[in-house]
């Protein structure tokens, strides 16, 4: 780290990425930064949710400037492959430089949003650099409900500009986002014996891409939930097949990497599923010949199985995930941006209940209640209860935003190029600030990640300094107070 500029930025990161911070886990990193902003003599304050805010006066000469609100996230996605033996609740993330990027041994960096948190702390402690009053905002629960963001009460922030610093592409600035909601099915089983003369054997896919269910939706990534439901399906047309077990797929906002489960079919038909499974790996992989480099298909057998789910079940099961939308489902009509989309994000067997988790996305509200409601339609008439939360607003560009007229310049004077001003299809905690804050002028922006909610994150190391340097002419012409 010592190596890296800005120095002061990479510095803190490296500090953060020693705090453990789970998502709905967070309490380490809350004492972390009240410890923090207490030890640098600034009003540091959590409020009842467990959001903290550090607030710095302005350097001298700037008095008169507006209070600029600065905000990212302390909770992390946690996600580790499968052989990378790791306790996010305990273990620091190890990270390491490849080339230009930063990367983390077998688990998600934490660059979302740990670098955002690295440069509002770089920014507390320094004493070098002009900026008027800051309040320096940390959320929590931002990855799994946006509880942090919810729970804030309408005094907590008083800056009326703010600069969300959770985007992941570096020359990009955000000034809108979609709105989303999670759904859950649940299916009640009964365990049944087994024939006898079954052979019992696990399919697994593994290696995908991954990536963030909101940003990365639209770049052909397989879904593994959906390619195991795909071949399960063509099984149970063909095989007595009986599903033993499924474990697929993670957290609701990550495109799933791996998928698994043990099944039986009669031992007469071992020698054919054996066939059908090559044929689909081939099938698949010309599908996703560009974006799906590293899948891997697994079919082994196993200690045999003497009970299974029920028949009925299972096939009610298999027939609802074959027929449940994932993916880009629409396009915006006026920008080259997703609208609506679907996330098949997790199917677990527990001792009693099969749990399917999904969630979805639309910058049109409309439209967000529709494919929630198609997920529940799917998965009632297979018999399973639904439940659809109440999810998070979207947020809607502001034509005449003034933070984002002095963004762009400074943007254009430091790079003498264009930024792009764009929505993003991911969700930002701006969305409930515009409702619980009305008349808050938003960007968001941030260096450049890649492989985000997967253990492939990384960061695009000189990224940091170009956002660094832009942030920091940001703040020198914060506007004056009106």
């Amino acid at each position: 780290m010592d190596n890296l500029q800005p120095q002061s930025v990479f510095k803190c990161f490296a500090q953060v990425n020693h705090v453990p911070r789970p998502s709905k886990q967070e309490e380490k990193m809350i004492d972390f930064l009240l410890d923090f902003g207490k030890s640098l003599g600034l009003d540091t304050r959590r409020d009842e949710v467990g959001n903290v805010i550090i607030r710095k006066p302005a350097t001298p000469g700037m008095e008169n400037r507006q209070t600029i609100v600065l905000q990212s996230h302390m909770d992390m996605v946690c996600e580790k492959n499968r052989d990378v033996e790791f306790d996010f609740t305990k273990d620091a993330i190890q990270t390491y430089v490849d080339g230009e990027w930063m990367k983390a041994k077998g688990t998600t960096l934490g660059a979302d949003d740990g670098i955002g948190i690295a440069m509002e702390m770089a920014l507390l402690e320094a004493n070098d650099i002009e900026h008027g009053p800051l309040e320096c905002v940390f959320t929590r629960d931002e990855e799994t409900g946006l509880t942090g963001a919810e729970g804030m009460q309408s005094d907590f922030m008083t800056g009326r500009l703010l600069i969300n610093l959770d985007s992941e592409d570096e020359g990009q600035i955000f000034v809108s986002c979609a709105g989303g909601c999670r759904t859950f099915a649940q299916f009640d089983y009964n365990e049944e014996a087994l024939p006898a003369g079954y052979f019992t054997f696990s399919l697994a896919i593994k290696g995908l891409t991954g990536g963030h269910s909101g940003d990365d939706i639209d770049k052909k990534r397989a879904n593994a939930n959906k390619l195991l439901a795909r071949f399960l399906y063509l099984s149970q047309q063909k095989y007595d097949l009986r599903l033993v077990d499924i474990q697929a797929g993670g957290l609701h906002n990550a495109i799933p990497r791996e998928a698994w489960c043990l099944c039986a079919i009669p031992t007469k038909d071992k020698e054919s599923i054996t066939v059908d499974w090559n044929l689909y790996q081939a099938d698949v992989e010309e599908e996703y010949s560009v974006t799906e480099k590293q899948m891997q298909f697994v079919l082994q057998s196993e200690t045999p199985a003497t009970t299974a789910i029920d028949k009925d079940c299972s096939q009610r099961l298999i027939k609802a995930l074959q027929a449940v939308d994932n993916g880009v489902l629409a396009y915006c009509q006026d920008l080259d941006l997703v609208e609506t989309s679907s996330n098949l994000a997790s199917i677990h067997k527990t001792e009693k209940t099969i749990d399917v988790n999904s969630s979805q996305r639309s910058s049109i509200f409309s439209a967000r209640v529709n494919m929630a409601n198609t997920f529940a339609a799917v998965f009632e008439l297979a018999g399973a209860k639904v439940d659809i939360g109440e999810g998070y607003p979207g947020w809607k560009m502001n034509p005449n935003s003034e933070i984002l007229h002095i963004a762009v310049e400074q943007y254009k004077r430091l790079f003498q190029k264009e930024p792009i001003v764009r929505g993003i299809h991911a969700g930002l905690e701006c969305g409930l600030f515009s409702e619980k804050f009305p008349g808050m002028d938003m960007i968001s922006m941030g260096p450049t990640l890649r492989g985000v909610h997967s253990p492939d994150e990384k960061l695009l190391i000189p990224t940091v300094q170009m956002v660094w340097d832009h942030l920091l002419a940001i703040l020198k012409e914060a506007p004056r107070k009106h």
